[in-house]
């Protein structure tokens, strides 16, 4: 057996963490943020919206099923760094490929394990995400100090230009490599082909999409025109889309002002549904604005209530900004659902337009499948409109 190699884990206010190093060989510098999701690591590692972040997860052990190629959510790892308590040494489950380790390193991401992720965690949410530095290659403490305050900060931060699509294309569900699986209903133990029969064209804005959200947009009855985060209102109009959905993405959403007069211009014409980061695009859109959380919300246990139904729902949730619900006031738009846990806005719609956000991430992956009827009220809405009832 190999001896473990030394790695350090270094915040902005001088904490210092040693532990054992996994993953590649690198010093990166990033925002340090905590997931608790006990479940769904390779899905947190390889979605966009982690761009730039160090994810510590609040799990005790990770890595135990290892990593296959069905359950990614885009090319490779977006996180910058992974903070666990204990990784795995065992990988057991039909569908791995390899080990979370070898994956890491294959891709260049430095891990580190056998540090106390609790007190990482209590720190995060009393002092707030921070800044700091993960090193598996040898590095003084001072010196990962010292990176960890120098790291730019994520507040003013385009990071969408990093992990959208380069070109528009057509999210196929028949390539294999796409993992389309068939339509499985919330509920039903049973394959059962109950998408729609008629398609509706759907032009997707990729801010650093999730590849589930195109899956789920696909099996609930809509044929998939990505467009990277840069296209014009021209552009998309020139598809001539049924509806228009706006992804999920990295970064802070008042830093993206090319984006919020796209998606200005594109809110008479068009049904729309948002999602995260998306859900911000249409804040900033409509003239609302964002601010920045103490620590965010990163998980698959986070309650929701629609404050039009009373219902309350367990969702997935991957963000560090939120609408400021008093700048929505003459906007148009109204709140429709609120976190339980600290009331900031999680849902809005438009009083005339067909249009709705939501902040969190219906496709759940990994998470609870309570908002998934969010992708038939997307495809209700553009049916109404395109028999002139809205």
């Amino acid at each position: 057996m190999s001896t473990p190699k030394p790695a350090v884990l270094a915040l902005a206010d001088g904490s210092v963490y040693h532990g054992r190093a996994f993953g590649a060989e690198a010093v990166i510098a990033g925002e340090c943020v905590f997931n608790t999701s006990m479940t769904g690591y390779q899905e947190i590692l390889t979605d966009p919206s982690y761009f730039g972040q160090i994810v510590t997860m609040t799990a005790v052990q990770i890595g135990n099923y290892g990593v296959n190629a069905e359950d990614t959510e885009s090319a490779g790892p977006k996180a910058s760094g992974f903070v666990v308590r204990e990784l795995s040494p065992v990988v057991s489950n039909w569908r791995s490929h390899q080990s979370l380790g070898d994956y890491l390193a294959r891709h260049g991401v430095p891990g580190i394990s056998e540090v106390d992720t609790r007190a990482i965690t209590k720190k995060l949410r009393v002092t707030g995400a921070m800044k700091c530095c993960l090193a598996t290659l040898p590095i003084t403490d001072d010196e990962a100090v010292e990176r960890a305050r120098s790291w730019r900060d994520m507040a003013g931060s385009d990071y969408v230009k990093d992990t959208t699509c380069a070109a528009p294309y057509l999210w196929s569900a028949d390539d294999p490599a796409n993992h389309n699986p068939a339509y499985l209903p919330v509920g039903t133990t049973m394959n059962v082909p109950v998408a729609p029969a008629k398609r509706f064209r759907v032009a997707a804005f990729d801010y650093g999409a999730k590849h589930t959200i195109f899956r789920k947009l696909v099996r609930h009855g809509f044929e998939v025109q990505v467009f990277p985060a840069t296209a014009t209102a021209a552009e998309v109009r020139a598809y001539a889309p049924d509806g228009v959905f706006l992804s999920n993405g990295p970064g802070d959403p008042a830093a993206l002002s090319y984006i919020h007069r796209t998606v200005t211009a594109l809110l008479p014409d068009f049904p729309m549904f948002g999602i995260c980061l998306g859900h911000q695009m249409l804040t900033h859109a409509l003239g609302g604005t964002t601010f920045k959380l103490k620590f965010g919300h990163r998980g698959g246990n986070q309650p929701v209530k629609n404050l039009e139904t009373g219902k309350v729902s367990i969702t997935a949730q991957n963000h560090g900004f939120a609408t400021d619900p008093a700048s929505l006031e003459k906007t148009g738009a109204v709140v429709t659902e609120v976190n339980l846990n600290d009331g900031t806005v999680e849902g809005l719609r438009h009083r005339e337009l067909p249009v709705f956000s939501v902040q969190y991430h219906p496709e759940a992956a990994p998470g609870p499948n309570d908002a998934d009827p969010l992708f038939n009220d997307f495809y209700r809405m553009i049916e109404k409109r395109k028999a002139g009832k809205i």
